[in-house]
C-alpha cells in the first residue's frame, strides 16, 4: 500500500483528534487507512468487529480506500448503517442502504450486513434493529457532520445528548433537506423526504473508535462551530469533543483557517 499523506496540521481540541490535509483525496485516503488498521488490529484480537457506517458523498473515497484494502478479512465483520430515509422506493437511488451497498457491502461481503428498513412499521423496525445494535458493543463508528452540525440524523430539533432510545423516527429540518440537494442527491428541495430513521447520539458515541471524514468547502461553518463552538445540541457535533478516541479528518477546504 502506498504511503498515506501526511496532515498539513494536527490538533486536538479537548478529547477530539483534528487532522488536516491539503484536499478530499489526501483525506479519504488517510481517514480509510487509518481505519483499516485498527480493523485489522481488532481482527487479531476478537472473533468479529462491529462497524457502523455513514452514507453520504463525503465518506466517497474513505469508502473506496477501505474497499480496496485486500487484507481485510470481511467474512469476520458486521455491518451497520446509521440513517434511512422513511418513504422512498426501495429502488430510490437516494436509499443509504443502496448506496453503501454500492460503494462497499456489495464489492467486500462483509459477514452480516444489518439494513434498516424504513418501509415497514417504523416502531417494529426501531425495535428490530435497536436489538441489533445492542448484541454486543460496536467497535468503529464512520461518520460525517451535516451543514447544520447533524451527526448522522440527528438535527439541532431533534438531537439528544442523552437520548434513551438507540433508533428513532426524526423530522428532517429544513437545513439538512437543502444539503441533500446541494450534494447532488435530490433534484429539489421538495423531493427530499421529510423523515428518517436514525441512530441516536449516545448509540455512535457508544463506539470504541470514530472516525469522522468532513470535506468540502459547505462544511466550513460547521466545522468550525464543531471546534469552537460550546457544546450543545445548537450543533450537535460538538458532542464528538467527549469522545475518548475519535478522529476528525477535514481539508482545507472544509477546516478554513488559511491551512
Amino acid at each position: 500500500m502506498p504511503l498515506q499523506a501526511q496532515p498539513v496540521l494536527a490538533e486536538n481540541v479537548e478529547e477530539l483528534k483534528v487532522n488536516v490535509y491539503a484536499d478530499r483525496r489526501q483525506l479519504g485516503s488517510a481517514a480509510g487507512g487509518a481505519a483499516a488498521a485498527t480493523i485489522k488490529r481488532l481482527l487479531s484480537e476478537q472473533e468479529t468487529v462491529r462497524i457502523i457506517f455513514a452514507a453520504a458523498p463525503s465518506q466517497n473515497e474513505f469508502l473506496e480506500t477501505l474497499a480496496a484494502d485486500a487484507g481485510i478479512d470481511w467474512s469476520r465483520i458486521t455491518v451497520f448503517h446509521m440513517d434511512e430515509y422513511i418513504g422512498l422506493p426501495n429502488d430510490a437511488p437516494q436509499k443509504f442502504s443502496r448506496f453503501l451497498c454500492d460503494k462497499l457491502f456489495d464489492r467486500v461481503k462483509p459477514g452480516r450486513v444489518n439494513l434498516i428498513d424504513s418501509s415497514t412499521t417504523i416502531e417494529e423496525e426501531c425495535r428490530r434493529y435497536g436489538a441489533l445494535i445492542q448484541e454486543a458493543p460496536i467497535d468503529i463508528v464512520c461518520l460525517g457532520i451535516g451543514e447544520n452540525g447533524h451527526i448522522a440524523f440527528n438535527d439541532p430539533p431533534v438531537a439528544d445528548f442523552n437520548d434513551p432510545q438507540v433508533i428513532k423516527a426524526v423530522e428532517l429540518d429544513d437545513a439538512c433537506r437543502q444539503q441533500q440537494v446541494n450534494d447532488g442527491c435530490f433534484p429539489t428541495f421538495d423531493a427530499v423526504p421529510t423523515h428518517a430513521l436514525t441512530l441516536t447520539i449516545p448509540t455512535m458515541m457508544a463506539g470504541r473508535h470514530l472516525y469522522c471524514m468532513v470535506p468540502g468547502p459547505t462544511k466550513r461553518a460547521a466545522v468550525q462551530r464543531t471546534l469552537n463552538g460550546s457544546i450543545s445540541t445548537e450543533c450537535p457535533s460538538t458532542v464528538l469533543r467527549r469522545h475518548a478516541d475519535c478522529t476528525l479528518y477535514v481539508d482545507r477546504d472544509s477546516y478554513g483557517g488559511g491551512q
